[in-house]
């Protein structure tokens, strides 16, 4: 009777997994991204798109677990979004990761982001500044606006500003949290925002010129107050250089192209693709992604050289 009973007994129920909530994926996500140790940036990009579109999206839907989701849903999700291409693309990529890290937590045993094609993105060729564009440009910093909280300061910080971008190649957030003990014996030694990465550059002595001329409204920096995010100061900077431009008559004007004439300037001088990550602080990969039609103005560059020795 034992035996018969002990055969019949049924095998005790497998625990039903945990159904994670999709609030509770972001909150575990976000919090995986500061234990990564990941710029604020990079994190701040994250909370736009899970807390402030994706949230919405959902709660519109009526879903409230992670694993509810299917790849229709994720590409009307994106039919919203009012990005360029590459800006979609970027979002694309943030989205995926997400889910790929809710797949290999086990919050969802299927992942419907990995289904998710990217935009196509075209290629945009990144153009420097020539000789001429960075006259205007400094021109117009001398003839810059005087109204506002730093008067006749405006012109002393703009032009200090511009010349930063273009002889160092920095970015423009690491310009404007540019700490004055960063700056010393004619060189600007700085820790990169997006990439960690140190960076020692010399500049020429109009730079240094131009820096000591700036109003002292911190001491401790030369653009920002200190006061408030760096990326509302950034933005501000922003604004100020698209006026700037626009005085100086320079069409599709914008910060980033002063970090690409610096990168071509030293393509075209022969500078090693490696010796231009290392000053630009990124990895020769990336240069030459970005620069790859000016490193090819650099090889003709060699040949020449050793040509001239025939």
């Amino acid at each position: 009777m034992r035996e018969i009973e002990s055969a019949t007994v049924l095998p005790e129920p497998e625990p039903v997994p945990e159904r994670v909530t999709i609030a509770d994926a972001i909150v575990r996500f976000l919090s995986e991204c500061k234990a990564r140790n990941l710029a604020d940036a990079t994190i701040s990009k994250y909370r736009v798109l899970l807390e402030k579109q994706l949230t919405p999206f959902v709660t519109k839907k009526a879903i409230l677990h992670l694993d509810e989701f299917t790849i229709e849903l994720l590409r009307e999700f994106r039919l919203h979004w009012k990005d360029a291409p590459l800006a979609a693309s970027k979002k694309s990529e943030r989205l995926r990761a997400f889910f790929r890290f809710s797949h290999d937590s086990g919050y969802i045993k299927l992942n419907p982001a990995i289904h998710l094609r990217l935009p196509k993105v075209k290629p945009s060729e990144k153009q420097p500044f020539d000789e001429a564009e960075i006259e205007k440009i400094l021109w117009a910093c001398d003839v810059y606006d005087t109204r506002g909280a730093y008067g006749e300061g405006n012109r002393h910080r703009l032009r200090a500003f511009v010349l930063v971008l273009r002889y160092t190649g920095l970015r423009i957030r690491d310009v404007v949290t540019l700490k004055r003990s960063a700056v010393k014996n004619g060189r600007i030694f700085v820790r990169t925002q997006k990439a960690g990465t140190q960076v020692l550059v010399p500049v020429p002595p109009a730079v240094i010129e131009a820096l000591n001329q700036v109003p002292v409204v911190n001491p401790n920096y030369f653009f920002w107050s200190g006061t408030g995010l760096p990326k509302s100061s950034v933005a501000n900077w922003q604004r100020g250089l698209r006026k700037l431009f626009e005085l100086a008559g320079v069409e599709k004007g914008h910060a980033h192209r002063m970090r690409v004439t610096m990168a071509v300037e030293l393509l075209k001088k022969g500078v090693s693709v490696e010796n231009v990550a290392a000053i630009l602080g990124n990895t020769p990969l990336i240069v030459q992604k970005h620069y790859a039609p000016f490193v090819q103005a650099r090889q003709l560059i060699l040949e020449k050289q050793v040509m001239a020795t025939w």
